[in-house]
């Protein structure tokens, strides 16, 4: 199946994320690629080092006649989010990505496609290993679980790089470049319930809700998705409402940096009121499908008969979890003062889990501003603290803030004009670039981000575009013969 990927063009970049996608890699889980990347340098006899923390720092000497320009750091990240359909089967810890070719893109089988930012490594494994590129001294920086907590990027020490330059290779639209992105914080809140016997007079359903986009928490935050958290505690308040409903079990989303897709949860209702809850349970989907019509074409919504469950919530600690859900933020909380169409401050009410009388919510909240993101966060704290539940805040990183007269920047827009003929489009992201964290070990380097363009990134609906990658190592491969002399 990705034979088909490693004849695309340009085959280097292509080939080296087909070795790349054949190595498993989800975040938090990265020795194997570790390793990969150690051995690809050592390959080549570049000056090769891991860290402390396990980033791989690789140093290629400047190409004959650019030894005077300024040195570019290359810098992308080893792990991918690890996201499936619910009727995939796979191991994120032992299988290498499943890709095929679907027109101009490449998707994966069932899978998050690892694109975000595996083209961004493959990318720089080309420059490496390229024998005719010209370019100056490079020191590629491959760090490790961007995705749940930039510890990596937190983790590099100051001194181990000497670049002027660093060039991020993490965005996902290729007429973007971003001069800024949001800081984050994670909210954990968790807490215990009482549990009570059900009787033989009820009778047990599964409620599931399914076929929703998902998507990245940052970047499609405003884009209206639903939500299967929100969407699942709409429906358990709407049956302890009308019919008493009690909730036993509870298993949404997955990961803080996606989107939500799918929730099931087990409850039980009197027997009585089965043929009502069917029925009333028709026009609450029918109304939800409506709702999310525009935006959400596959979402499902389904009830259906289960074993009825031996414990539920007691009544009290039910209404408090349902209460504490409706009232958690989601969405977008505020919108950029300073640039325009900008999402400034989010929450990702990411994952929900209720069972054996334990309770834990995760969310992400996001924000350009620092005050903003605070503010957000000590909502969400009192809000769950209020329910009852313990609430930690962590794994805080800060954002970048824009430089819009950095030199980088001024090279970039102009190679863009010249290649394509066209302005490109200078933004912030609201999405956690890893440029922020360097920054405060490497505060003189002047960063950019840019990259091929990706969709769906976080959701097995990930895809890259062919022709887009094209562009894209065409424009890098303009930029690495102007970087100026030192």
């Amino acid at each position: 199946m990705n034979k088909k990927i490693r004849v695309l063009e340009p085959k280097s970049v292509w080939n080296k994320f087909a070795d790349l996608n054949a190595v498993p890699r989800p975040s938090k889980h990265e020795e194997r690629v570790i390793e990969f990347m150690m051995d690809f340098g050592k390959s080549l006899g570049l000056e090769t080092i891991k860290d402390h923390v396990g980033n791989v720092i690789i140093k290629k000497p400047a190409s004959v006649g650019m030894e005077d320009r300024k040195t570019v750091i290359l810098q992308s990240h080893l792990d991918m989010v690890h996201q499936k359909n619910a009727d995939t089967v796979f191991d994120f810890n032992t299988q290498g990505i499943e890709m095929y070719v679907d027109g101009d893109w490449v998707r994966a089988k069932g899978t998050t496609l690892g694109a975000d930012n595996g083209l961004g490594v493959a990318t720089i494994m080309a420059l490496l290993e390229s024998k005719n590129i010209p370019h100056p001294p490079l020191e590629a920086l491959f760090t490790i679980d961007e995705e749940t907590g930039m510890t990596g990027a937190k983790g590099l020490q100051g001194g181990l790089l000497n670049g002027d330059i660093l060039l991020n290779l993490d965005t996902e639209d290729d007429d973007e470049i971003d001069i800024g992105c949001a800081g984050g914080i994670d909210i954990t809140a968790k807490g215990i319930y009482g549990e009570v016997p059900i009787n033989a007079g009820y009778a047990g359903y599964k409620m599931v809700v399914k076929g929703l986009s998902g998507g990245h928490s940052g970047m499609d935050i405003h884009l209206g998705l639903g939500n299967a958290n929100k969407i699942m505690n709409s429906l358990l308040i709407l049956g302890q409402k009308q019919l008493g409903l009690r909730i036993s079990k509870i298993d949404g989303g997955g990961l803080r940096n996606a989107i939500p897709r799918e929730s099931t949860a087990l409850v039980a209702i009197k027997v009585s009121d089965s043929k009502e809850l069917e029925t009333l349970f028709k026009d609450w989907a029918s109304n939800l499908n409506k709702e999310f019509a525009a935006t959400e074409p596959n979402l499902l919504i389904a009830c259906e008969p289960a074993p009825l469950p031996k414990m539920v919530m007691e009544a009290k600690d039910q209404l408090a979890l349902t209460e504490a859900l409706k009232n958690a933020h989601n969405g977008v909380y505020a919108m950029s003062k300073s640039m325009k169409d900008l999402v400034e401050t989010s929450n990702n009410i990411a994952r929900v889990e209720v069972g054996d009388g334990q309770v834990k919510i995760a969310c992400l909240t996001r924000s350009s501003v620092e005050a903003g993101k605070m503010e957000l966060a000590k909502n969400l704290q009192s809000n769950f603290e209020m329910a009852g539940y313990e609430v930690v805040l962590s794994g805080e990183y800060p954002g970048w803030n824009p430089n819009p007269n950095s030199a980088i920047l001024k090279l970039l827009r102009k190679k863009y004009k010249e290649l394509f003929k066209e302005q490109p489009r200078v933004v912030a992201c609201h999405a956690g670039l890893e440029c922020g964290i360097l920054g405060k070990n490497y505060p003189e380097v002047d960063m950019i981000s840019f990259g091929p363009t990706i969709k769906g990134a976080h959701s097995p609906d990930e895809r890259a575009s062919i022709s887009s990658l094209q562009k894209f190592w065409k424009y890098i491969l303009e930029i690495l013969v102007e970087i100026p002399r030192k």
